[in-house]
C-alpha cells in the first residue's frame, strides 16, 4: 500500500508519496499539483511575475504574454486574474483541451499554433509568434520562461529546500527536463548542499534537450525541440530518455492504485524506475519531482481511443497494467 507522508505543519511543499508498493523499488514522489494552478509551474510563474513588478516591467496597462504547453499558462492566467493583468498564452495543438478551457475560464486569451516551424518545431513557432506580438504592441510583456533566471530561482528557493528538509540522507533526485528551470534550480541547490546528491534528468524520446534527433512528441510538458538556454549539463549526472508509451504505462499503473498523475509525472516515474533498475543492490534514498496531476489528461493519456490512435492497438493493455500493478 503506498504511503502518503504529511507533516503536522503541512504545506503544499511537504507532500510526498512512497510508490515502492506500486513499482517494487524505493521512490518518493514530491507532489506539486496541490495548489490552485494544479502544477509546479505556479512557483515559477509567481517568481517571474513578482520580479517583473519589482523591475517596473509590469504596469497597470500591461498584457502578460507567454509561450506555454499548458501548465505555466494556467498558473499565469490565475495570477493575472488575481492581479488585474490581461494574459495571452501562445500554445500549440498538443495542449490539452481541459488546459485551454481552464485558461479561458480564468480570463486568459489562448492562441493555438497549428503548424510547427521547419527547424524549431512547435516551440520555435510559438516563440516566433510571441516575438511578433511584442513587436506589434509595447503593452505586451514577455516573461520568457526559457531564459528568465527567476524560473530556476523559484526551485532553488523553495522546491529543493523542501526536499532537503524531508530527506536529509537524499542520494538521488529525478527531475523532468522541460525549460530546465526546475532541473537547474534544484541541481544548483544540491551542488551547494552538505552531501553529494546525484541529479538525474528525465527527458522524452524525440526531445533534443540533451542532443539527438528530434521526433514526434504528443504529450505536453517535458522535452523540447530546441536546446533550452538555461541548461548547464555540468550540473547533471545522468540523463534518462523515456518513450511516450512508457509514460502512459506509468500513469495507468499509478492510476490503478489510486493516484491520478499527469504526463510529466508519468515520464519522470518511468525514467526513475528504469534508472533504479540499473542500480539494484544499492540502498538509495530516491526522490522524484511529480510536476502535475492527471485531470487535464483525461481526454488524452487516460482515453483508450486517443492512445490507440496515436500509438497503436498494443500501446495500452488495461488488464496487463492492472496485473502488473497488483504483482508489484
Amino acid at each position: 500500500m503506498p504511503v502518503i507522508s504529511v507533516p503536522q505543519d503541512f504545506n503544499e511543499d511537504d507532500l510526498f508519496v512512497d510508490v515502492e508498493g506500486i513499482f517494487g523499488r524505493p521512490l518518493f514522489l514530491k507532489c506539486e499539483g496541490f495548489n490552485f494552478a494544479g502544477s509546479i509551474k505556479l512557483k515559477a510563474a509567481t517568481e517571474m511575475v513578482e520580479a517583473a513588478e519589482r523591475d517596473g516591467l509590469l504596469t497597470a496597462g500591461s498584457v502578460l504574454v507567454e509561450s506555454s504547453s499548458g501548465n505555466l499558462g494556467v498558473a499565469l492566467s490565475m495570477i493575472a486574474a488575481a492581479k488585474g493583468y490581461q494574459f495571452l498564452c501562445v500554445t500549440d495543438s498538443r495542449c490539452n483541451l481541459a488546459t485551454r478551457l481552464m485558461m479561458e475560464a480564468l480570463g486568459g486569451q489562448v492562441h493555438v499554433i497549428t503548424e510547427p516551424d521547419p527547424v524549431g518545431g512547435f516551440l520555435g513557432a510559438r516563440i516566433d509568434h510571441v516575438r511578433a506580438l511584442c513587436a506589434s504592441d509595447d503593452r505586451y510583456v514577455w516573461l520568457n520562461q526559457y531564459t528568465n533566471p527567476n524560473n530556476g530561482m523559484a526551485h532553488y528557493r523553495r522546491t529543493a529546500p523542501a526536499i532537503a528538509r524531508q530527506f536529509p540522507d537524499l542520494d538521488v533526485l529525478f527531475v523532468g527536463a522541460g525549460t530546465t528551470g526546475t532541473l537547474m534550480g534544484c541541481a544548483r541547490y544540491f551542488r551547494e548542499w552538505h552531501r553529494p546528491v546525484r541529479i538525474v534528468a528525465v527527458d522524452s524520446v524525440g526531445s533534443v534537450t540533451f542532443g539527438g534527433e528530434a521526433g514526434r512528441r504528443m504529450i505536453p510538458g517535458l522535452g523540447a525541440s530546441r536546446r533550452p538556454p538555461m541548461l548547464d549539463e555540468s550540473y547533471v549526472d545522468d540523463v534518462v530518455r523515456v518513450a511516450e508509451t512508457d509514460t502512459i504505462g506509468a500513469c495507468h499503473r499509478l492510476a490503478g492504485r489510486g493516484f491520478l498523475f499527469g504526463g510529466s509525472t508519468g515520464t519522470v516515474v518511468s525514467g526513475a524506475m528504469g534508472w533504479l533498475a540499473r542500480h539494484e543492490g544499492r540502498e538509495l534514498t530516491a526522490v522524484a519531482i511529480a510536476p502535475d496531476l492527471g485531470e487535464r489528461y483525461l481526454e488524452t493519456i487516460y482515453q483508450t481511443n486517443w492512445v490507440q490512435d496515436l500509438y497503436g492497438e498494443d500501446a495500452i493493455d488495461s488488464q496487463a497494467l492492472t496485473s502488473a500493478s497488483q504483482a508489484a
